[in-house]
């Protein structure tokens, strides 16, 4: 399984001190160079910057040879740079949260999950207390409407 990431799913992993459910989720995953120098800059989090300054054997970095400068408005580089590595990898999964970013990878044909995809995907299969990862997401400033987030806590509280 090709699987490509942006930023922000990656920093907000390892905030809440959950990146490894990546590996038991998907086996490896793959970043452009851009997201590498995103997640290594200063003002990224010191536990990010870490992380990144020796990244573990299931992240892959890698350059974008078909680099496009379509949606340069819209979104940041990185966010461009997933999306074009995603397309040329023909990836399987590309995860992001940013909306304006989903909208565009999910009208390029593209699968998504972000953040509360991977919390709740790991929680079906029981590798994490859903409940309390949503609690360590809600320290963060992540934000997703209260509404989803109830949803997402009931549908676990089912079960």
């Amino acid at each position: 399984m090709i699987v490509i990431s942006d930023t922000s799913p990656l920093c907000y992993l390892l905030l809440i001190d959950l990146i490894d459910l990546l590996p038991e989720l998907y086996n490896r995953v793959i970043i452009p160079e851009t997201i590498r120098d995103e997640l290594a800059a200063s003002k990224s989090p010191l536990i990010v910057q870490a992380w990144i300054a020796q990244p573990p054997k299931w992240l892959e970095i890698r350059a974008v040879t078909t680099a496009t400068n379509l949606f340069v408005d819209e979104l940041d580089s990185g966010e461009r740079d997933a999306i074009s590595l995603a397309e040329e990898l023909q990836a399987d999964l590309i995860l992001l949260d940013d909306q304006a970013a989903r909208n565009i990878a999910s009208k390029r044909g593209l699968a998504i999950v972000g953040v509360l995809g991977i919390l709740v995907k790991a929680g079906q299969q029981q590798k994490i207390d859903f409940p309390s990862a949503i609690a360590r997401l809600k320290q963060t400033s992540f934000r997703a409407s209260a509404s989803l987030i109830q949803a997402l806590l009931d549908q676990f509280a089912q079960t």
